[in-house]
């Protein structure tokens, strides 16, 4: 599967959208069970089937507006067709499960050598069962230890949040160095698809940040504001010890943004990425969670001729005015003013909302308080279903990684 036409690049949060990644749910929610939930970051066991469901109607919505829709599991597919980056993959894929025994290591290697390409792709994010192994497996102390764990590969629930692993800024990628354990392997896979597939290997894409460096940051935190601004949330998933590397390399790498706003969220499971309370839906007009607002605080980080600097903001909204130089800025509050409708579809993410042209998003349906305001406000609103895609704490922003935007 090749895509010779395009050429990854994002200089915008609302411009046309024209190519996007996503992942169809799939084997790897059927592993959840109420043991492992809270490992896997989920607060419920979704309905597999009408999970997929919705997210095909997802896909067709994206697509029915001209967008091409690209699979992860299908570009991965695509890498793991040569052998030697299949059998370093597995390497890899082991290393990062945490198979330790030389015995154990050795014997999954082979084991998994032997399958097809497309059967990797699929165990590197549904997992791979003690029971899936029909052999007695040479074990190490660590297997006997733990014995009970019922996965050699673990699956990878969240792959669907193709948000969070990278995201495009400019003509480059970010790969993020996630916070969980359990969300790791999605950047290891994103990693070999930007160093093999053609798509990011013929057209030369750098690497502005990647998933070896110590201190987290992740793609729901990253909103492109503009060709020059960009907005990095700082709470419980990155670390403004990994804000400063990343506008190092920008500014050092060639990248036209000069000035990175910094939202400090509060460190709750409800606010885990900036844009679970806030994103761009019109030129002038953004969305936002109101109940968080008097804990925010926001600094800016602008480029100089040598190095960068930092100082501290007045308030989000005098950030943006200056940083994006409009004389007019446009908070639109999810909810309303009632702090109870606000908060209940904060959690099932009104605020995460996908544009795919200026002035026009996508959300989920069921948020309808939130989605009256914004049409009432002459945004174009189109929802979704997502009665079980929420059970995982994200929405439309969160499911989709633009590859291209105009």
């Amino acid at each position: 599967m090749t895509h010779p036409l395009l050429v990854p690049h994002v200089s915008s949060e609302i411009g046309n959208l024209k190519a996007v990644i996503l992942h169809r749910p799939g084997k790897e929610l059927e592993r959840l069970t109420p043991q492992n939930l809270s490992e896997l970051l989920f607060d419920d066991i979704p309905w597999v089937r009408k999970i997929q469901e919705e997210h095909d109607k997802f896909a067709k919505v994206l697509r029915d507006n001209g967008i091409t829709v690209l699979y992860i599991k299908d570009l991965l597919k695509d890498v793991l067709k040569d052998e030697n980056i299949k059998e370093q993959f597995i390497v890899d894929l082991l290393k990062i499960n945490g198979i330790t025994s030389l015995e154990s290591k050795n014997y999954l290697k082979d084991y998994l050598m032997d399958m097809s390409y497309d059967d990797i792709a699929e165990i590197a994010i549904s997992g791979l069962e003690k029971g899936d192994i029909d052999n007695v497996m040479p074990m190490g102390l660590a297997e006997f230890i733990y014995e009970d764990h019922y996965f050699y590969i673990k699956p990878v629930p969240n792959m669907y949040f193709t948000r969070d692993p990278g995201a495009m800024i400019d003509g480059g990628l970010m790969i993020s160095s996630m916070k969980t354990a359990a969300r790791k392997p999605e950047t290891l896979i994103l990693k070999y698809i930007y160093k093999n597939n053609d798509i990011f290997k013929k057209n030369n894409i750098p690497c502005w940040y990647d998933n070896t460096y110590f201190h987290s940051l992740e793609g729901g935190d990253v909103l492109i504001l503009s060709d020059k601004v960009i907005a990095i949330g700082c709470g419980e998933r990155t670390t403004p010890q990994a804000i400063e590397q990343l506008a190092r390399n920008l500014f050092k790498g060639g990248s036209t943004v000069e000035h990175i706003l910094v939202v400090q969220i509060p460190i709750n499971r409800s606010y885990m990425h900036l844009d679970t309370v806030f994103t761009m839906v019109d030129k002038e007009r953004f969305v936002f969670y109101p109940g968080i607002k008097r804990d925010l605080r926001v600094f800016s980080i602008i480029k100089e001729d040598k190095g960068f600097s930092i100082k501290k903001e007045k308030d989000l909204q005098d950030a943006l005015k200056l940083a994006l130089n409009l004389s007019n800025i446009e908070i639109i509050p999810t909810g309303g003013l009632n702090a109870i409708t606000s908060a209940r579809e904060q959690w099932s993410d009104s605020t995460n909302t996908l544009a795919i042209a200026p002035g026009k998003v996508i959300t989920y349906s069921r948020n309808e308080s939130s989605n009256k305001i914004m049409e009432k406000e002459g945004i174009e609103v189109i929802g979704i279903e997502g009665s079980e895609l929420s059970r995982g704490r994200g929405g439309p922003r969160c499911m989709s990684m633009p590859l291209i935007r105009d």
